[in-house]
């Protein structure tokens, strides 16, 4: 079986990495972007976008992929709304493999925003020191804020910054000491993040709980119905099932 995997996760890569292991599929890795820190994976990998649904479709048959798998981070709503439709275009199962979103326990004190636009509307006009864990490529919404932001990003964070901004330049997973020392020593009132649901970058939630710190959670896109699971042990039974029923 010929296999696209759209990537841009952990889960991905792991996926890509146990089918490979197997030796029984052809797997084409798929990112949609060039990305300085993204980890090498040991199949034929494709970098770019596919040109919309129906350059995705295209992409399918000339290929001749029998299935696709859709990892991609919980934010990449685009791509995954895309990649239904491509896939019902050509006929193609299609199973998407996405992280169990996060949740905010006993203790915690979160207000939810619908999208990180409207971030800066929960966090008010009065000057706070805020920690940001949105990605590099979501920091318009606070440039002209009246804020201190700690940035965390993998890779250096596009210009122009939040005016009163410090970028730190960092991969999880992370401890949960190192998170509360952090926010202590950089004295953050609030801990703004994306629902991700990644467990390498959970602990800063925890620590933000224990330091009594607000989280402003920006909530997942929502994504149309598609075959789902959460773990890559379910990708690779499903995977098995279909081989089987080839």
């Amino acid at each position: 079986m010929k296999i696209l995997i759209l990537g841009g996760t952990t889960e991905a890569r792991l996926l890509c990495e146990a089918l490979e292991s197997r030796g029984l599929h052809h797997i084409i890795f798929s990112l949609a972007g060039v990305t300085i820190s993204a980890l090498p994976v040991p199949v034929e990998t494709r970098i770019g976008g596919f040109g919309g649904i129906a350059g995705l479709a295209r992409t399918l048959r000339d290929a001749a992929i029998d299935l696709v798998i859709d990892a991609t981070h919980p934010f990449a709503a685009q791509m995954s709304r895309h990649a239904v439709e491509a896939c019902a275009l050509c006929a193609l199962p299609l199973l998407r493999l996405i992280r169990p979103a996060w949740r905010p326990g006993t203790g915690a004190h979160w207000t939810h925003a619908p999208a990180i636009a409207e971030v800066p509307k929960a966090l008010g006009e009065t000057p706070r020191r805020v920690f940001l864990t949105t990605g590099r490529k979501d920091l318009d919404p606070f440039i002209d804020t009246p804020h201190f932001y700690v940035v965390r990003s993998i890779e250096r964070p596009p210009l122009p910054l939040p005016r009163r901004s410090l970028v730190i330049l960092a991969r999880g997973p992370f401890a949960l000491d190192e998170e509360i020392t952090l926010l202590r020593h950089h004295e953050i009132d609030c801990l703004v993040t994306k629902n991700a649901g990644s467990d390498a970058t959970a602990p800063k939630l925890e620590a933000a709980k224990q330091l009594g710190i607000e989280v402003v959670m920006v909530d997942r896109p929502p994504l149309p119905p598609a075959n789902e699971c959460t773990s890559v042990e379910e990708a690779l039974a499903w995977i098995q099932g279909m081989r089987r029923s080839v």
